[in-house]
């Protein structure tokens, strides 16, 4: 009479450890302990953390990039705005136009010695990357086509107005996005609000007056100056 087998144990995950668990059982406490936090040391939860920053960053950086790449190529404003840059004497390839982490208070940036910032953990969309590299281009636009003074206050309100007013940041859809919902001139409105805090931020800016009266010193000069387009986009 042969003897029979006994329960199988060749996958591993129903033998008991030492500790009378399964391994498959610690497997799994482990993993929860690692999405959660929950009973690690703080070594370990330090050492968690800063493994998940790395790949969400890592992620991020990722998505940033790949809409950056479709945009160059798919979107008819980036693409007329990086022919026109590259016409004005300043092109604009993909290396100058950087996806790095920020805080809350933006979504990019451009700087006349670094280029564009794009950042990467602020785009809601691909949508939201379009209006705010069509912004920051805009900029580039100005600085390559004016020399731009970034010093000077009134030549900050003028690129400001006009990248408030061409890139879209301003339509009607944004704009009841932000809770405001007005009707008459909504579009100047936007622009100009825009435009004054954008200014307000710059650190020779002591006032909000300040910036004010230097976004109403180049108002209507600036708004109708809609250049590289033929009219608002």
């Amino acid at each position: 009479m042969s003897a029979q087998a006994g329960p199988s144990t060749a996958s591993g995950s129903t033998s008991p450890t030492e500790s009378g668990t399964t391994p498959a059982f610690d497997k799994w406490r482990k993993s929860l302990a690692e999405f959660t936090g929950l009973g690690l040391s703080p070594e370990e939860r330090a050492d968690r953390d800063a493994r998940m920053e790395q790949g969400k960053l890592a992620k991020d950086w990722d998505r940033c990039e790949k809409m950056k790449q479709d945009l160059m190529v798919s979107s008819p404003m980036i693409v007329f705005m990086l022919k026109h840059l590259k016409l004005a004497g300043c092109e604009f390839p993909a290396s100058s136009m950087q996806c790095h982490p920020c805080d809350e208070t933006r979504a990019g940036g451009f700087s006349p010695d670094y280029g564009i910032l794009l950042c990467q953990n602020r785009f809601m969309n691909k949508k939201h990357m379009e209006d705010t590299l069509a912004h920051e281009m805009i900029h580039a636009f100005d600085h390559c086509r004016f020399k731009v003074d970034w010093n000077n206050l009134r030549h900050h309100a003028c690129t400001e107005i006009r990248a408030a007013n061409l890139s879209g940041d301003c339509r009607f859809s944004r704009e009841f996005q932000r809770g405001n919902y007005a009707f008459s001139k909504q579009h100047q409105v936007c622009v100009k609000r825009r435009a004054v805090l954008s200014v307000q931020a710059h650190p020779a800016c002591k006032t909000p007056e300040q910036a004010e009266q230097a976004v109403n010193e180049v108002w209507e000069s600036c708004f109708k100056d809609t250049m590289p387009f033929d009219e608002i986009y």
